[in-house]
């Protein structure tokens, strides 16, 4: 396979992962692209792995993990958190708003909880899978979603039965 062919293949998949582990899609899109140039130039490691898409997902998530690394120019912020724009539809109001405020709980957790229950809820994939990308042990990646999930509770459960929201 060549990387124009997998581009062609598992772009939008990998964007749509980035959006998951994000909150945003512009700086979805960015990761992804900023991946995808460092993809491209080591595309022969890559392609020799058994699992090309599992690779680069590892590379988008060490890059959104290391985001708040990076330069302070890349670090302006322009605006405050936004969930993803999608089509709403007006009968919908309720749903939009449970989506939204579930954006903004996904937003609060430091960003390995986040991305380990991205990968594990809407990816699916194995605490030994998620190890595998994270590049950490097993048990991280127990405790890690462990973690998250307590604090959505925490979030979410107070809300829910009609308490002081955040």
């Amino acid at each position: 396979m060549t990387f124009e062919e997998f581009v062609d293949a598992r772009l939008q998949a990998l964007l749509r992962y980035a959006v998951m582990l994000t909150g945003d899609p512009h700086t979805a899109q960015d990761l992804v692209q900023e991946t995808m140039i460092r993809v491209q130039l080591k595309w022969r490691r890559v392609a020799a792995s058994n699992a090309p898409e599992r690779y680069v997902k590892r590379m988008i998530t060490n890059a959104y993990v290391d985001l708040h690394r990076g330069s302070w120019l890349r670090r302006v912020v322009l605006g405050g958190f936004a969930p993803p724009a999608r089509e709403v539809e007006p009968d919908h109001a309720e749903h939009a708003v449970e989506r939204d405020q579930m954006w903004i709980w996904l937003g609060r957790l430091p960003r390995r909880q986040r991305a380990a229950l991205v990968l594990r809820y809407y990816e699916g994939l194995t605490d030994n899978e998620i190890a595998e990308v994270l590049d950490c042990a097993v048990g991280t990646v127990r405790s890690s979603i462990s973690r998250a999930l307590a604090t959505l509770r925490v979030e979410v459960v107070p809300a829910l039965s009609g308490g002081d929201e955040r």
